[in-house]
């Protein structure tokens, strides 16, 4: 972790509603050939902004990222 920040790698069962906004962002990067790196990017911002700092409310500048995915299903 870099300096003054916490390395919390942890497995969590997260199940989480994202707003209309990041579903456009994921189809509008697919569409524009976004490899799935990318698009885990994108998901991970929407979890970061919506289930980690509580739609920004709290945990201001906290960065999420995905890795070592089990499972993700979306839903529209």
């Amino acid at each position: 972790a870099a300096p003054g920040t916490t390395d919390d790698a942890r497995i969590r069962d997260i199940t989480q509603a994202l707003p209309p906004r990041w579903a456009d962002r994921l189809f509008e990067a697919r569409d524009g050939g976004a490899n799935e790196q990318q698009l885990q990017r994108i998901a991970a911002e929407g979890l970061a902004e919506m289930y980690f700092r509580n739609n920004n409310t709290r945990a201001h500048g906290l960065g999420v990222e995905f890795t070592d995915v089990e499972h993700i299903q979306i839903e529209l």
